[in-house]
């Protein structure tokens, strides 16, 4: 990492820290060639074997590609998170300056950590937590600089949404852990109450909200993808051996979303923005 950091710094580009960040996206799933089949065909990723640089980097790690962007990844569900009941499943990964302090910070606010800091040569560190009401999510810290922060771009991570039991309590935690501030709350009615949405700098990155009563799922994160068009992506998913949760429906700017469940059981959300609504 030392070596990393040296690099970019005669490159002029020194390592700049920028906590809470979603940096990378990753599914966990029980049939990697299933889900490479199936995220291609619906969102238009294409796919990039990763070169192991460690033994502790799974040597069947593939990358999700945008191009020549690399947006996430995708591996085998751990043995030990299947025998703990995990379910396949996609986890995001934020940005925090130290890994071993923001794990003892989460630790002190009533988090689990399921896997303690770990530090893979020439990727990072990072570490996998639950927050206090069940959500799993990670941290990191990569190495190496980074890409300036933009909008959302097509094929890429738009929207975070967390399922909470308490929004408000869930807020507290992310805030103190990330630092993220409020941006906008709106009434969703008495079934659902408020919407909050919360982000960095100028930067929106999602929403929280109390769990429906309806919803089977525990607390979790549902991560969006940016595509040409939800209801067409939504009508690809269902072809392709998917499921439609919820939409495709309008939500405020005029953007369109549709939630949806792939073939080994990972949900997943996808956004399009604006009139996009055509079928393709």
């Amino acid at each position: 990492m030392a070596a990393q950091a040296t690099k970019a710094k005669e490159q002029g580009k020194e390592k700049q820290v920028e906590r809470g960040r979603f940096v990378w996206h990753e599914l966990y799933t029980t049939d990697i060639e299933a889900a490479k089949a199936f995220y291609t065909k619906v969102i238009g990723w294409g796919t990039e074997k990763w070169a192991a640089t460690s033994e502790l980097t799974p040597p069947e790690y593939t990358m999700w590609m945008a191009g020549e962007r690399a947006v996430g990844g995708v591996m085998l569900l751990p043995h030990k998170a299947r025998k703990m009941g995990a379910p396949p499943h996609w986890m995001a990964y934020v940005n925090v300056p130290d890994v071993d302090a923001t794990v003892k910070k989460a630790k002190s606010l009533g988090a689990n950590v399921f896997v303690e800091p770990e530090t893979i040569p020439e990727v990072g560190t990072f570490a996998v937590m639950a927050d206090p009401q069940g959500a799993v999510f990670a941290v990191m810290n990569p190495d190496g600089p980074y890409q300036p922060e933009t909008d959302p771009e097509p094929l890429g991570f738009s929207w975070h949404e967390l399922f909470a039991e308490d929004w408000k309590k869930a807020d507290k935690f992310y805030t103190e852990l990330f630092g993220w501030k409020p941006m906008e709350d709106m009434d969703m009615g008495p079934e659902i109450g408020t919407y909050h949405m919360f982000g960095r700098d100028r930067f929106m990155y999602g929403g929280m909200m109390n769990r429906p009563a309806n919803m089977q799922a525990p607390p979790s994160w549902l991560h969006y993808v940016l595509v040409d068009s939800a209801d067409a992506a939504a009508e690809r998913a269902v072809k392709a051996g998917g499921k439609i949760l919820n939409g495709p429906m309008d939500v405020p700017g005029n953007d369109r979303v549709a939630m949806l469940l792939d073939p080994q059981g990972a949900a997943f959300a996808v956004h399009s923005k604006g009139d996009a609504h055509g079928k393709k």
